[in-house]
């Protein structure tokens, strides 16, 4: 009788739905938050490889010949603009240009640099790095 009544008790399971569930739910937003992340990070990355790709553009098109040609400033503006279609804080990007301006035949090269912030506070120590784009090109006119 004891016996039956104490694996009656050890049997009784009715709270461990609610413990396994509560676990694997905070594993699942855990997840889907650093999919989350990860996603915007590439979204980032994309915006700027494209705002350097562009930039070097704008330079090996307005060499010294150009009625316009590039400099440092209007480079950086059109990078900035570049970079403003993503969610990034363009007043901390690092733009640097070399070669604008140049004669036909030299090396327009643009780097930009933007630390990447964390949407999701939680991943701040995980996701808090620096990314880079570089791009060059031969100015043609």
């Amino acid at each position: 009788m004891i016996l039956r009544s104490l694996k009656r008790v050890l049997a009784d399971s009715r709270g461990q739905s609610l413990v396994e569930f509560s676990l694997s739910a905070l594993m699942l937003v855990l997840v889907m938050f650093g999919i989350f992340e990860l996603s915007r990070m590439l979204l980032v990355y994309t915006t700027v490889a494209n705002a350097a790709r562009a930039g070097a553009r704008y330079m090996i098109v307005h060499g010294s010949h150009s009625n316009s040609p590039a400099t440092l400033t209007s480079t950086q503006t059109l990078v900035k603009n570049y970079l403003s279609a993503a969610p990034v804080n363009t007043s901390i990007a690092v733009i640097t240009a070399s070669g604008y301006g140049g004669a036909e035949g030299s090396t327009a090269t643009v780097n930009v640099t933007y630390p990447y912030d964390p949407w999701v506070g939680f991943y701040t120590h995980l996701f808090s790095i620096n990314i880079s784009s570089t791009s060059q090109g031969v100015i043609t006119w």
